[in-house]
């Protein structure tokens, strides 16, 4: 069953172009779900390593075993597609001649609203960094002026290497999700701390042959749980912990620009390098709330 899987999240990732975090997830979610068919199949009495043995009566206990264990909805979705993509890849492979995860139902969720903060909160939070002189502050002072500057992900910010700048024309290049290249401007303010950085700072804590452009400590490429920890240091400084996320800065940003009117949905779209329009029309949900608030202070007829 192991080999399986491996196939599969090597389907993933070369042919379809996962990412390297979602096919983690999808190797502990299916190890998970092989244990519970070997086990079932164990006592049945059956082969406890084939994959044709398994049926719709597997996977539907296998869905209650999550519900009964109060996993989160949102994860329970995530295991249930999982287990969805992998037999369909079986069938296609030719390794099971039934999909017994056909026509099965996912756990639907209401997508939550992402979190954001006000522009007067992220000048706060940008600034926090200029009360320290160290390699580090001035590290972290271009780290977040870019992340707001360009609205990427984590995962993308952390990824960067240095020749993925280019300062005199203003601009950084970008490998999004599926390995999609994306070309993003960068604003004065944003170029003007990254040539601290990286002319200043970044000499002090690493050498010239570290091709990352944002290092630790320790001179090797910063992860995103050192992002977060930054991040969190900071946050907690202000007093606003509770609403920051590792992403807050991707959020705030694609509101905000929603909110100036002088970018529209598809432009945000190709701005965030999100692949389907669905997936943006989520910020529109803020702005109408922002407009809601503007019109129940404002209209005569509501205060």
């Amino acid at each position: 069953m192991k080999s399986v899987i491996e196939g599969f999240l090597n389907f993933l990732s070369v042919e379809k172009g996962f990412s390297q975090n979602t096919v983690v997830a999808y190797r502990n979610d299916l190890t998970q779900f092989a244990a519970f068919v070997m086990a079932q199949l164990a006592e049945r009495g059956l082969m406890p390593d084939d994959w044709t043995s398994a049926d719709r009566d597997m996977l539907l206990s296998f869905i209650l075993r999550l519900m009964e264990r109060e996993y989160a909805p949102a994860t329970v979705a995530r295991k249930i597609a999982a287990v969805k993509s992998f037999f369909d890849f079986l069938v296609r492979e030719g390794i099971v001649a039934r999909d017994p995860a056909e026509n099965l139902g996912s756990t639907r969720l209401a997508k939550p609203l992402p979190k954001t903060i006000s522009i007067s909160q992220v000048e706060e939070l940008l600034s926090q960094p200029t009360q320290h002189s160290t390699p580090e502050a001035k590290r972290d002072k271009a780290m977040l002026e870019l992340l707001y500057a360009t609205g990427m992900r984590v995962s993308e910010i952390v990824s960067l290497n240095v020749n993925d700048l280019n300062l005199d024309d203003g601009f950084v290049r970008c490998f999004g999700k599926g390995s999609k290249e994306r070309i993003i401007p960068i604003h004065e303010q944003a170029i003007k701390d990254l040539m601290t950085y990286i002319h200043e700072a970044r000499p002090r804590i690493t050498s010239d042959q570290e091709e990352a452009l944002f290092v630790n400590r320790h001179g090797r490429r910063l992860t995103r749980q050192g992002f977060w920890f930054i991040l969190k240091n900071y946050a907690q400084a202000l007093g606003i912990e509770d609403l920051i996320t590792p992403h807050t800065l991707r959020h705030s940003i694609a509101t905000h620009l929603l909110h100036s009117g002088k970018m529209n949905l598809r432009e945000l779209q190709e701005f965030l390098g999100h692949a389907n329009i669905s997936t943006t029309q989520i910020y529109t949900h803020l702005t109408s709330e922002h407009v809601r608030q503007v019109y129940e202070s404002s209209h005569p007829r509501a205060r």
